[in-house]
């Protein structure tokens, strides 16, 4: 049974940084294609990040610079690195994992299996 689970959400400061880990069980995890989402209250969730077994990476336009998706294939982790935090990165953050290739990393519906989402809250 897949399992995504993530972590290291928190509350910082406007500029401050912070790192999520997301921990991958249940499958062989290089041969998926690994995502972080976000969704804020009243919004749809969107993607921000997306990365493929070669280490291809894909970002959307209000992250880029700013945040840095990676992956421990050996530890079956992926990470989104976060610096130069705004206000409005303040979501729920959610790991994602599609099983068959894809054409839009960021979108929802590439997708098929998902984590319970980490809490990130950035102050002004």
């Amino acid at each position: 049974q897949v399992q995504l689970v993530e972590s290291g959400g928190g509350s910082v400061q406007a500029g401050g940084s912070l790192r999520l880990s997301c921990a991958a069980s249940g499958y062989t995890y290089s041969d998926y294609y690994m995502a972080w989402f976000r969704q804020a209250p009243g919004k749809k969730r969107e993607g921000v990040a997306a990365i493929d077994s070669d280490g291809g990476t894909s970002y959307a336009d209000s992250v880029k610079g700013r945040f840095t998706i990676s992956q421990d294939n050996a530890k079956n982790t992926l990470y989104l690195q976060m610096n130069s935090l705004k206000p409005e990165d303040t979501a729920m953050y959610y790991c994602a994992a599609a099983t068959t290739p894809i054409r839009d990393r960021l979108s929802v519906g590439s997708y098929n299996y998902w984590g319970q989402g980490t809490q990130v809250t950035v102050s002004s």
